[in-house]
């Protein structure tokens, strides 16, 4: 009998009913923050929120976060995130800085709110550019206005940190009460994620849990090219993450829960404008043809 957290779960479209709530407060939060959810990354946050269960005061990690909606939801749940991103986020607008109380890590991670110039509340040089105007000079004067961002006292906070997955030299060891990755370490090599994985468990307080979601391959690993992504087998996702035999799985399900999700018109008339521009995305030129599906992976920090 498997008796810890430890599972291995095709996230399949069944999710966006079951969690509806969930669902929908992901939507809101990507609406205030104006932050678009990528095709799938509704089944990866719906499914990795219930999992975690947040409480106030927690201390969290989300790994590979860049500016993705898991921190800032994790934040209005009281919980305190430890955001790390090998990317830059010095900068974050003030639409982030006023969702929660926002800090660095280390002197750099995040700098003071730059004050806009008269170039900035300028219509762009190139005619082309002008749509971006009225959101350009929205941004400058809520800069300009500004004195400190005003955020809910009951939120926790979001320390940004600049550090790559494989080396967080800078957190120590048993500090955070979970590990949260969506759809983030699927961008390592199958051997490069073997050291991520590790150095992830190590931040972690025993009695903790990894939840990360990826990209599920039914035969072998694949990279898919467009979203710059591994796919792995189920196989695969055992021995790295080092999961016990009797660890639960749906993998013998992959076919009929790929189906579902290809057959899924939430997600498919949901498809957010900017696949539309780009074949170097999830969803090339926004032609609704799901080539994987995703994964989560609970992995729970013994003891002993």
């Amino acid at each position: 009998m498997n008796t810890h957290l430890d599972r291995m779960e095709i996230l399949g479209v069944s999710l966006l009913d079951s969690q509806r709530p969930i669902v929908e407060e992901m939507r809101r939060v990507s609406e205030e923050l104006n932050r678009v959810i990528g095709w799938h990354y509704l089944l990866d946050l719906s499914w990795a929120a219930q999992v975690l269960q947040p409480k106030p005061g927690q201390h969290m990690m989300d790994a590979g976060a860049r500016i993705g909606i898991m921190q800032w939801w994790l934040a209005a749940q009281g919980v305190n995130v430890l955001s790390v991103d090998r990317s830059d986020r010095a900068n974050l607008d003030l639409r982030f800085r006023a969702w929660c109380p926002l800090q660095g890590l280390r002197p750099g991670d995040l700098q003071p709110l730059p004050r806009p110039g008269l170039r900035e509340f300028l219509p762009p040089r190139r005619p082309w550019q002008w749509h971006r105007w009225p959101e350009n000079l929205y941004r400058a004067l809520s800069i300009a206005m500004a004195k400190e961002p005003r955020t809910p006292h009951h939120r926790g906070t979001v320390t940004i940190c600049n550090q790559d997955l494989a080396n967080m030299s800078d957190i120590p060891d048993a500090s955070v009460d979970a590990v949260v990755s969506i759809s983030a370490l699927e961008h390592n090599e199958p051997d490069a994620l073997r050291g991520v994985v590790g150095e992830l468990m190590r931040v972690i307080k025993p009695g903790g849990k990894l939840v990360a979601t990826l990209g599920a391959a039914k035969e072998k690993d694949w990279f898919h090219e467009p979203s710059r992504g591994w796919c792995y087998t189920e196989a695969t996702l055992r021995d790295i993450f080092d999961l016990p035999a009797n660890c639960p799985s749906n993998y013998d399900r992959y076919d009929e829960l790929f189906a579902m999700l290809r057959d899924c018109s939430e997600l498919r008339d949901g498809l957010p404008s900017h696949y539309y521009s780009s074949g170097n995305n999830g969803m090339p030129w926004g032609v609704w043809d799901p080539k994987y599906q995703p994964v989560g992976v609970v992995k729970q920090k013994r003891n002993d």
